[in-house]
C-alpha cells in the first residue's frame, strides 16, 4: 500500500490557521476597544515580563511586554477570561497602571519562551545560580590571565539569547575565581559596558560587554539576588550562591543607578579560601605578642581601624577563632554576615534591627565575647563601651586612617574621653599591601633616595633592623602565575596603641594625635610604615606598593621626599587604579 507523506500539508494547514487567527485578532481588537500587538515584532522588556510569573501568565493567557515606571503594558488573548480579570485586579492593587493589548495565541507562546532567558530554572529564583559545574571548573583551570577571560567572552558572542547569557555569567564568575578576584564590577558607560575585577585590592579592566548582553545580564543577576527588576532609580542589595564542585561561593551584590544605566558590584565570599588564624594574617612579632596578651583579658574593647577593604573584619575573625573555646559564648552582629565560624552565633542587622538594637539584645543573651561589625554612631559606641565595662570582651571596627586617629573618632562620636581608659584595651591600625610574585619579582640595587628613606624610617623603629649595604630591594614584573600583575596575594601591615596610664592621661588632657603618639612611644610597637618598610626589606612587598596604601612622610631633605617609582611600574599601576 502506498504511503503518503502529509507532513508538508499539515504544516501548511497549521500556518494558515495561525495567519487566520492573527488576522481575526487584528480585526476584532479595535472593535472591542483594545489595541492590537504582534509580540513577534515587538521588543519584549524583561522587567515587564518578570512582573507576571510564568505560571500565572499561562493561566491568564497573558504576558507583560513593556514597562515605564509603574505603567505596564500587557498582551492578552481574551480580556474577558476570569483569570485575566483576576490578574488585571492584582496588578492594579500593586499600583500598576495597566494598558491592555490583544494578541494571538501564537504571539503569547512566542513571548512565554522568553521566560527562559531571564529565569532559567526554579533554583535561580531562590537565589541559587545554576551553572554547569564541570564546564565552569574547566574554565577556572584554563584561565591563567586577564586576556583569557576576554577571549572566552568573545567566543560566545554568536550563541543564542538564553545560552549566551548563561555562558557569559559562567565565564565572568569562573574568571573571577581563577584570578582570585574579590569583587566583580559591571559598569555602564556612554558607549560600552566595562567589566572589571578587583585583584589583590586593585581594580583592573577585563573586557567590554555590549549593551544588549548587559541589560539581560542585569535582569538575571537582579532576579538571582532577590531584587526588584523594574526598580531602576534606587540602590538595591541582595545575595545569591553558586556551587563549583564541592565549593559553595556566596555572592553579595549591590546595584546603584547611574547616568548611563545601573552599575552592579558583586563581592565573592568563598569560605574555601578564607583563612582566619592569627598565624595567617602576618602580624609582626612585636604586635602579635601584645595582641595575644590583650586577647587573654576577660573584658574591654579591641578595635581595628582602617579604610574599607583593609582587612579589618578578617583580623577580627582571626581573633575570634583564637579565643573560641569551650565555655565561651561568642555572638556577632554584622551587616552582612560574610563568613560563618563554627561555634559562634552570627546575627545580622536589617532595616528593623539596627546595630544598637541588636547589641542591646545580645547583652541579654549572656555572652562572654561580642563582635560588633562597626561602631558607626553614638548609640552603638555607647552600648559597646557599656558592654566592655560590664565584663564583656568586645571586638569592633572604626573607619579611620590610623590607630591614633581612632581616639579622635570616638570622641567625635560623643564618647566621653574619661571613660576610655577603663574600656579600651587596644586600638589597631592596618592596611593590606600586595605581595610580590615569587616567580617573577626582580631584585635591584636601591637608589640613593630609597636608601635615605629606608634609613630614616628604620632609625625610628623601636627594634631597628640592620639596613644592608648595598641595599637590595625588589620590584614587580608580571608573569602567567600572577596574571601579569606582578603581585600574588596580600599581606597586612599593622600598628597598635595600648590604652595604658600614659595614653589615658593625654587622651583626657590633650587628645591630639602627636601627643598620643608621644605618650605611646614607650610601648615600642612599630608603626604601619615601619612594619611595611621592614617587609619591603625582606622582599615581601615593594616600596612602590607601600606608597600606594600608606601615606609617606615628607622628610626634611627635599631630595629624599619619596622613594623613586619605576616609570614602567607607574604607567602600569595608574592604568588599573581607580
Amino acid at each position: 500500500m502506498v504511503q503518503f507523506d502529509d507532513s508538508f500539508s499539515n504544516s501548511r494547514v497549521k500556518e494558515l490557521r495561525t495567519l487566520e487567527e492573527e488576522r481575526a485578532i487584528q480585526t476584532n481588537a479595535p472593535q472591542l476597544g483594545f489595541p492590537y500587538v504582534n509580540l513577534r515584532d515587538t521588543n519584549i522588556n524583561f522587567e515587564a515580563l518578570a512582573i507576571i510569573p510564568e505560571a500565572e501568565a499561562r493561566a491568564a493567557l497573558a504576558v507583560g511586554f513593556r514597562i515605564n515606571k509603574k505603567n505596564l503594558s500587557i498582551a492578552v488573548q481574551n480580556p474577558n477570561l476570569p483569570a485575566t480579570q483576576q490578574l488585571f485586579q492584582r496588578l492594579e492593587r500593586q499600583k500598576y497602571f495597566v494598558s491592555m493589548h490583544m494578541c494571538s495565541m501564537n504571539s503569547l507562546e512566542y513571548a512565554w519562551k522568553r521566560y527562559a532567558d531571564i529565569i532559567g530554572t526554579t533554583a535561580e529564583i531562590k537565589g541559587v545560580l545554576s551553572i554547569d559545574s564541570a564546564e565552569t571548573q574547566k574554565l577556572v583551570a584554563d584561565i591563567k590571565q586577564k586576556s583569557d577571560v576576554t577571549k572566552a567572552l568573545g567566543s560566545i558572542l554568536t550563541n543564542n539569547n538564553s545560552r549566551r547569557i548563561t555562558e557569559t555569567i559562567s565565564v565572568i564568575f569562573a574568571g573571577a575565581l581563577a584570578l582570585g578576584a574579590s569583587d566583580i564590577h559591571i559598569e555602564p558607560e556612554e558607549f560600552n559596558i566595562r567589566l572589571r575585577y578587583r585583584l589583590d585590592g586593585v581594580l583592573q579592566d577585563i573586557a567590554d560587554l555590549d549593551t544588549y548582553i548587559h541589560k539581560r545580564l542585569l535582569s538575571r543577576l537582579k532576579l538571582l539576588s532577590g531584587m526588584v527588576l523594574n526598580v531602576k532609580a534606587e540602590a538595591q542589595d541582595g545575595r545569591f550562591t553558586f556551587n563549583i564542585g564541592e565549593r559553595e561561593v556566596e555572592v553579595r551584590s549591590s546595584i546603584i543607578p547611574g547616568a548611563s544605566g545601573e552599575s552592579i558590584v558583586m563581592r565573592l565570599l568563598d569560605p574555601s579560601v578564607a583563612s582566619f588564624r592569627m598565624d595567617s594574617i602576618n602580624l609582626n612579632p612585636y604586635i602579635e605578642k601584645v595582641l595575644r596578651e590583650q586577647l587573654k583579658r576577660p573584658n574591654g574593647l579591641i578595635i581595628t581601624t582602617g579604610p574599607t577593604g583593609s582587612g579589618k573584619t578578617t583580623a577580627l575573625y582571626s581573633f575570634l577563632r583564637e579565643i573560641n573555646e569551650e565555655g565561651k559564648k561568642i555572638i556577632t552582629i554584622e551587616n552582612p554576615v560574610e563568613y560563618k565560624l563554627e561555634g559562634i552565633v552570627h546575627t545580622q542587622t536589617d532595616e528593623n534591627y539596627t546595630f544598637a538594637q541588636g547589641l542591646r539584645a545580645i547583652l541579654r543573651q549572656d555572652p562572654d565575647v561580642i563582635m560588633v561589625g562597626e561602631i558607626r554612631d553614638t548609640e552603638v559606641a555607647e552600648t559597646a563601651f557599656h558592654a566592655a565595662q560590664t565584663g564583656h570582651l568586645v571586638f569592633s571596627t572604626l573607619h579611620t586612617n590610623s590607630a591614633v586617629a581612632g581616639f579622635a573618632r570616638l570622641i567625635d562620636l560623643g564618647v566621653n574621653p574619661q571613660i576610655m581608659g577603663g574600656s579600651i584595651n587596644i586600638i589597631i591600625g592596618q592596611r593590606l599591601a600586595r605581595v610580590l610574585c615569587e616567580k617573577c619579582k626582580v631584585a635591584y640595587q636601591a637608589s640613593a633616595t630609597e636608601i635615605n628613606f629606608v634609613k630614616k624610617i628604620m632609625s625610628e623603629h623601636p627594634y631597628p633592623p640592620e639596613v644592608p649595604n648595598p641595599l637590595v630591594l625588589y620590584k614587580s614584573v608580571g608573569c602567567t602565575v600572577c596574571a601579569g600583575t606582578g603581585f600574588k596575594g596580600r599581606v597586612g601591615v599593622f600598628e597598635g596603641i595600648i590604652m595604658d596610664d600614659a595614653v589615658e592621661e593625654v587622651v583626657v588632657r590633650d587628645p591630639r594625635e602627636h601627643t598620643i603618639l608621644e605618650a605611646a612611644r614607650p610601648q615600642k610597637i612599630p608603626t604601619m610604615l615601619q612594619d611595611g618598610v621592614e617587609k619591603a626589606l625582606t622582599g615581601i612587598t615593594s616600596l612602590q606598593e607601600l606608597e600606594r596604601v600608606i601615606e609617606f612622610p615628607k622628610l626634611n631633605d627635599p631630595t629624599t621626599n619619596f622613594p623613586d617609582i619605576d616609570p614602567e611600574l607607574e604607567v602600569d599601576f595608574q592604568s588599573h587604579v581607580v
